[in-house]
């Protein structure tokens, strides 16, 4: 199922994503593992146990990602980077997960009826995640320039979603063009912040309904916000993809752990993205069909006092109170100083037949 203008929405495996339908959520394992295989079976079955309907993983290992150097740019020297003091490489080699758990990660999945997936990272991750029949490809915020890989993962027509992070308005319409162009025809776009953490005003959601009509397909948002306040406000701007790194309890540590979600917070992005969805409704004034039932309790006049006919009415004897039986409030001052047309007991909604 696939609609280019993103106006229909798209199917990623047996999900239909997009307007009037629940966010997909996407727990992203990425390095929680902690290099346990048991650990990463754990992780699946939390992650199905908080409803969410996804989880990926990464392919990919420390030598296909960069060279085994301690110096220069393979090193991370940033005092305020999560992971200072390490080289790239001794990175990759604590976070990558082994192939050879990939195809029981998957099956994990399967078994709890969670898509699995994952992002690779270059083309020998495509063709092995191809051997495993993977529904769909993620494509990370920095390999979004990276047009080869677009055009590999493309050329599987399956669904591609793909991280924007620090990618500027023209390299995303070049990736764009080349993942169409290859043969991408079911695509989400996911509003990213490449830092980690991420703070909430350095997030700018605004853009998510601007890649909408930018570049017409489905939208979503990669977030590495603490807690889920920043996911629920993009479900209100026309996110229809949420993804969060997901691990058992940050406490346990590892390369993701201080920017992902524990089981309880998972549950709740689940419950509180589908209610910001299922709130935005239509444009609606007057009251709904629920609505009307509590008419009833509006304010309106009523006579407060006994009232003999000819009596004239005063705030003495007339009130705006509840329930709403009565003639509205606005007539209130044109209804002073007239008479009443018949005794009237106390306790009397007033019409115009008693004026």
């Amino acid at each position: 199922m696939s609609d280019t203008n993103g106006a229909g929405g798209i199917r990623i495996g047996k999900h239909l994503v997009g307007a009037g339908h629940a966010p997909f959520i996407i727990a992203e394992m990425s390095g929680n593992h902690n290099q346990s295989l048991e650990r990463a079976l754990e992780i699946v079955d939390a992650a199905a146990a908080t409803g969410a309907h996804a989880l990926k993983i990464q392919t990919y290992t420390a030598d296909s990602m960069t060279l085994d150097l301690d110096r220069d740019e393979f090193f991370i020297a940033d005092p305020k980077n999560l992971w200072n003091g390490t080289s790239l490489y001794k990175l990759y080699q604590e976070a990558y997960t082994p192939w050879e758990w990939h195809k029981a990660i998957f099956d994990r999945c399967r078994e709890h009826g969670v898509l699995g997936f994952s992002t690779p990272f270059d083309a020998a991750a495509v063709d092995f995640l191809e051997s495993l029949d993977v529904p769909c490809y993620k494509i990370a915020s920095f390999e979004n320039t990276d047009l080869p890989l677009i055009r590999k993962v493309a050329a599987t027509g399956k669904p591609m979603i793909i991280s924007t992070g620090m990618a500027s308005v023209a390299e995303l319409d070049e990736t764009v063009r080349a993942a169409r162009a290859a043969g991408a025809r079911d695509l989400v776009l996911l509003k990213c912040t490449s830092t980690y953490p991420a703070t909430p005003e350095n997030t700018n959601i605004l853009t998510i309904p601007h890649l909408r009509e930018l570049f017409q397909c489905e939208v979503g948002l990669s977030d590495h916000t603490m807690g889920i306040g920043v996911s629920v406000a993009s479900v209100a701007l026309g996110a229809s993809v949420i993804e969060k790194h997901f691990t058992l309890s940050r406490a346990d540590g590892g390369v993701d752990s201080t920017f992902s979600m524990e089981p309880a917070e998972m549950s709740a992005l689940v419950v509180e993205t589908e209610r910001a969805r299922l709130a935005l409704g239509t444009v609606s004034y007057g009251p709904t069909e629920k609505e009307k039932a509590s008419l009833q309790y509006r304010r309106s006049l009523y006579v407060v006092q006994d009232m003999k006919a000819g009596e004239a009415f005063t705030p003495d004897n007339l009130r705006a109170i509840r329930p709403g039986l009565g003639l509205p409030p606005k007539f209130y001052e044109q209804i002073l100083g007239r008479r009443a047309q018949q005794d009237i007991v106390r306790g009397t909604a007033l019409s115009w037949q008693l004026c």
